[in-house]
């Protein structure tokens, strides 16, 4: 193997990030090598041995079992997103990996009808964050600047975390953008705990980590955050401030997808913002 593999650096990242006094453990002030717990004491906290341990961080061991798991994840201190992530990639480590291109992702005439009822914007987002179809007020207000039809050719699609690192436009429409690019980071991280044997996302990564020092600060943190509900305000080139909620919402139909609807308070003048935008993009 190459290195120590996703569940190896997961384990290293969430270990740098306890020090001694965090877990109960005294430093007695010697000089540490590392940042955060080392592996013996970590392993200590856990009940394991410290040669199984650092196999599992090294990835040489793909056995570890469900009590073990639970063990580390304690001593780490995990949450529960952290907690299923490494579920996810423990799992992954114990499959032999098989090579295969992954068929383009398809929108069924399902979702694609509940798109066209939603009042307010919406897209869908496939499980490696591609635009896999929009309405015109979802492609007004994020994406107004690329062709509305780009989603349906699979060859042509936007991508939302590449747009929010390398689009110019993107960066500048929201406000708080550095908040923004947290929440799609952690995103991606439990989409690659979950589809670790996918290549198009692997291909997206790497081509984030070679275009954008961003993201590789961000990528390096290993923090693991799904982004179910959360207000950005945009700064748009139509209508100014509009401060929207963007709820992620699963289809039942197609787990993979997700739906993304942005929302505002009723009577606001966020809404009234929406509004404007609607006969904007009625009349483009």
């Amino acid at each position: 193997m190459d290195g120590p593999g996703p569940l190896g650096d997961f384990l290293q990242a969430r270990r740098a990030r306890l020090r001694p006094e965090d877990v109960g453990l005294r430093d007695f002030g010697s000089r540490r090598r590392v940042a955060g717990l080392r592996r013996e004491e970590l392993a200590q906290l856990a009940g394991v041995s410290v040669s199984y341990y650092a196999r599992l961080e090294q990835g040489m061991s793909r056995g570890a079992s469900a009590e073990v798991l639970d063990a580390i994840a304690r001593a780490l201190r995990l949450d529960d997103h952290e907690r299923g992530h490494l579920d996810r990639l423990a799992g992954a480590a114990r499959r032999t990996p098989r090579a295969r291109r992954p068929r383009p992702e398809k929108l069924h005439d399902e979702t694609r009808d509940l798109l066209s009822t939603v009042d307010a914007p919406a897209l869908v987002l496939g499980r490696r964050s591609d635009v896999l179809a929009w309405n015109a007020l979802g492609h007004a207000l994020l994406g107004g600047h690329l062709d509305f039809h780009a989603p349906g050719d699979p060859a042509l699609r936007p991508n939302m975390s590449r747009m929010l690192f390398l689009d110019p436009h993107c960066r500048d429409l929201y406000v708080d953008w550095k908040r923004k690019i947290r929440a799609v980071v952690g995103n991606l991280r439990i989409a690659v705990g979950k589809y670790p044997e996918d290549p198009l996302l692997a291909e997206l990564i790497g081509e984030l980590t070679m275009k954008s020092p961003e993201f590789v600060a961000l990528w390096g943190d290993h923090r693991v955050r799904p982004c179910d509900a959360e207000s950005y305000e945009l700064r748009h080139p139509v209508v100014g401030s509009v401060t929207v909620t963007q709820q992620t919402l699963s289809i039942a139909r197609s787990p993979d997808q997700l739906l993304i609807v942005c929302t505002t308070p009723a009577g606001s003048s966020d809404e009234q913002a929406l509004a404007l935008l609607r006969q904007a993009a009625r009349m483009s």
